[in-house]
């Protein structure tokens, strides 16, 4: 079985007014347009493009098939995310379990856990450049950062509490300390606006904006613990369970496991359950955790991560030879750039740049011919 599918971009005050709708040759709306959704999951289901008016829940459902174990979505930002971190299988299963016996209703403001999946995810840039902040920069680093701040006492109180040996420690306290509520976070960006280092360049500018955007927000404080990865086009990035992390603006092909569960830490008007995301996040710092693209094939790369939930593949094609891709489980194909015809053993489809098209999990392979680029989302290893 082969479906053709598509979505409508959902409105996130965070979302680009121009990124989506550049990649797909339209005009924009006027209003942000944030993701776009390509999969079953609920509350934004892939529309099925045979007239039938059916969402892919239903498809699938009607065929006896079983719910797809991942999510694949066009991102668009123009301002920061929320910071953020997600649990892992296990910590999910016990969290959405106490929210359930607590009767606390699934789409509840103050709700922690919505389902008792584990979410990690990979993005990979589709604009020239796409910023994000991921995971917690290694102490000796952010104590020069602090250190360019200046010495008002607020400023010295926070590298006063960067100061010791161990590293995962310390973030845990301050990261507790930034959320509390008595952190000084108008001191901190009052003393943002003076800075300056040649070395945390990009990372003050970025604080600034941040700052001007989310006023009073302790998030900041959180933000000046992480590392700041700018993505070239074609480049990607994983984020585990436990990793903080905050998408600040660009295109991307989004890709993760079928849940909702996300524990805020700032940078967001919605609930922070403050004691649990210190329960789950993971405090060791290090470097961005990129994952580079490994060629398979002419014309086809992977990007390997860990997940047994999804697999990601890029798939360039040109005017020669068509590109083969064998399939271990239901798919869904994602056109990004040109015009591709994308063909399985139950028919084939002509993709434009934000359609897609779904295999079921008994097509072997997709072939694709044309000239374009699409990622193809399926089950990772078991």
């Amino acid at each position: 079985m082969l479906l053709p599918i598509s979505n409508t971009p959902r409105a996130y005050a965070w979302g680009s007014t121009s990124l989506i709708a550049d990649l797909e040759g339209r005009t924009p709306t006027g209003v942000p347009e944030a993701e776009s959704w390509y999969g079953d999951y609920a509350g934004s289901p892939a529309v099925v493009d045979d007239g039938t008016g059916r969402t892919l829940d239903v498809a699938l459902a009607e065929a006896g098939e079983a719910p797809l174990p991942y999510l694949m979505k066009l991102l668009a930002a123009a301002s920061s995310l929320s910071i953020q971190a997600h649990p892992t299988k296990e910590q999910a299963a016990a969290g959405f379990a106490r929210d359930e016996a607590r009767g606390i209703a699934r789409d509840a403001a103050d709700r922690t856990y919505r389902d008792d999946n584990h979410k990690p995810e990979i993005i990979v840039a589709l604009s020239d450049t796409f910023r994000a902040l991921v995971g917690l920069r290694p102490l000796a680093d952010t104590r020069r950062l602090v250190a360019t701040l200046g010495d008002a006492d607020s400023i010295r109180a926070l590298g006063d509490r960067l100061q010791g040996a161990d590293e995962s420690a310390l973030l845990r306290d301050t990261i507790a300390w930034a959320l509390s509520g008595q952190a000084p976070v108008a001191d901190i960006a009052e003393a943002l606006e003076g800075a300056g280092s040649a070395e945390f360049a990009a990372e003050l500018d970025l604080y600034r904006t941040i700052a001007a955007d989310f006023p009073g927000d302790a998030g900041l404080i959180v933000a000046l613990l992480m590392n700041l990865v700018v993505l070239r086009r074609g480049e990607a990035v994983f984020a585990p369970a436990g990793v903080l992390h905050a998408y600040q603006d660009g295109l991307g092909v989004e890709l993760m496991a079928a849940s909702d569960n996300v524990l805020r830490g700032g940078l967001t008007p919605k609930h922070i359950d403050v004691t649990e995301l210190l329960s789950i996040v993971d405090t060791t710092p290090g470097a961005v955790p990129l994952v580079p693209a490994r060629e398979v094939a002419p014309g086809v790369e992977v990007f390997d991560v860990d997940a047994p939930d999804f697999a990601l593949a890029r798939v360039v094609v040109g005017a020669g030879d068509p590109v083969r891709l064998p399939l271990t489980g239901a798919a869904i194909a994602l056109a990004v750039r040109g015009e591709v015809e994308v063909a399985g053993q139950g028919g084939a489809a002509a993709l434009v740049p934000g359609r897609a098209v779904f295999f079921s999990p008994d097509e072997p392979e997709a072939v694709f011919a044309g000239v374009g680029e699409v990622f193809v989302a399926q089950p990772g290893r078991r």
